[in-house]
């Protein structure tokens, strides 16, 4: 074979490879406008509404026959859909890897969750259960079709790629959640102009939220391959607790694989209350308006872009876990900081969103590619759902320490600095794992900055 064949060949390698990586960046920008949309800014305010309209006059509802506080029915939805994903990711991931065909799963997750989202639309007067369900299965749906998405990350990018191709999906997605809750903001803020009231505007925003998820998905669905992994054919995977229990048992045989996923569970824990709590400290410790909280969110979106950029750019020089470890020390100062905020100055809650936003996406996206190296060859999707459990299904103990710390002191003050723990302990164990030898035990090439 001559020497302009073997470099025309390894061309073709690299343009096929990008290809892929640029519809892979596309997944992030389909799905992430659920996340910021529907579930951080419109759908627990306006479920909870609807489900205040269907309560009795001691303000419960009775889904199934069961009392339940209106207001606490979204928080009930929440936890629904995260259990039905625990028992669901590690089987799509199993079924991934054994078939290795992960886009079918992939498009019929995707699709079943933007088919969800979409039908929000249809949420209205005392239809609470809907909302449950639809929520429930939309939630779960993108915690599944998210196992899919990030196993591909070892496949499409060699290692010493990972850390920007891993921090440019992350951009993409928060690209997009700031471009869809700008247009979102000018309808719900305007919506009198637009001759729809303040319901039907919240009700085309989630709705909006849906279909923008399914028309994006059709990019990696185009560019995207599977790729046969492992031997084994069509076999059933195992229920969902079996499964997880038989890659927990695998990873054992990789412990520091298993170290840097409980370092990992412990901070990222700390990172998803702060996101789904600064809200509530917002507005129940420093008196801002829903206007001014629904800013920061976006806030928060448009400069994580420039973080998860920015941060990849620090780990070629630094490497990634010493950027992950830089990280947790810029979000435990972030917090003392927001321990410190004046109450009714929004101007200080902005700088505080604008500290979060900077972290925020760039310790996510080189936590992911750091672990795509510790996974073994052919089970990516398997890992990659323990992996997404600690992510979403295991992101319980940040909010019980929040509303214990506040139920014993009366305190949004006290709860805030409390998640100070995640980032400190998560620090300490992340600083144990000696990653290359993590690296090599799994049977992967080390790369030469990690």
């Amino acid at each position: 074979m001559g020497t302009d064949t073997v470099r025309a060949r390894a061309t073709d390698e690299v343009a096929e490879r990008r290809r892929e990586q640029h519809g892979w960046y596309f997944y992030d920008w389909a799905c992430s406008v659920y996340s910021t949309s529907v579930l951080t800014v419109f759908l627990g305010p306006y479920l909870t509404s609807v489900a205040k309209h269907a309560a009795d006059a001691d303000g419960f509802v009775h889904p199934l026959g069961i009392p339940i506080r209106a207001g606490s029915f979204f928080a009930y939805s929440v936890s629904a859909s995260v259990i039905l994903s625990i028992f669901v990711m590690p089987m799509a991931g199993a079924a991934a890897d054994r078939t290795g065909r992960k886009k079918p799963l992939l498009a019929a997750s995707a699709y079943l969750g933007a088919a969800a989202t979409t039908g929000m639309f249809f949420l209205d007067g005392d239809r609470y259960l809907l909302g449950g369900l639809l929520l429930v299965v939309a939630n779960a749906s993108v915690a599944v079709s998210m196992v899919l998405y990030n196993s591909y990350l070892p496949q499409i990018a060699p290692p010493e790629e990972r850390d920007a191709v891993s921090s440019r999906g992350w951009a993409f997605g928060y690209a997009a959640g700031s471009l869809v809750l700008i247009g979102n903001l000018v309808l719900f803020t305007a919506h009198d102009s637009f001759g729809v009231s303040e319901s039907a505007a919240v009700r085309i925003c989630l709705a909006s939220a849906g279909i923008w998820w399914g028309a994006f998905t059709l990019v990696p669905l185009k560019r995207l391959r599977d790729r046969r992994t492992t031997p084994g054919g069509g076999r059933a995977p195992a229920h969902g607790w079996r499964q997880l229990a038989a890659t927990v048992r695998d990873m054992r045989g990789k412990p520091l694989t298993l170290s840097f996923l409980l370092a990992y569970l412990v901070y990222n824990d700390g990172i998803q209350t702060v996101i789904s709590q600064a809200s509530v400290y917002g507005s129940e410790e420093l008196g801002l308006s829903q206007s001014t909280l629904i800013v920061a969110v976006l806030l928060v979106q448009v400069l994580a872009v420039g973080g998860a950029l920015g941060m990849g750019r620090l780990a070629r020089t630094y490497g990634a876990k010493r950027t992950i470890l830089g990280s947790l020390v810029a979000w435990t100062v972030t917090l003392a900081a927001g321990y410190f905020l004046p109450a009714g100055a929004p101007v200080w809650f902005f700088v505080l969103a604008a500290g979060i936003g900077l972290v925020l996406g760039g310790s996510q996206a080189l936590s992911r590619s750091l672990f795509s190296h510790l996974v073994p060859s052919g089970k990516e999707a398997e890992y990659f759902s323990a992996y997404e459990m600690s992510d979403r299904g295991m992101s319980w103990l940040g909010p019980l320490l929040f509303g214990l710390t506040y139920q014993l002191t009366g305190s949004y003050r006290d709860a805030i600095i409390s998640l100070v723990a995640f980032f400190v302990i998560g620090f300490a164990l992340l600083a144990r794992v000696p990653v290359r030898q993590a690296i090599r035990d799994a049977g992967n090439p080390v790369p030469d900055r990690i």
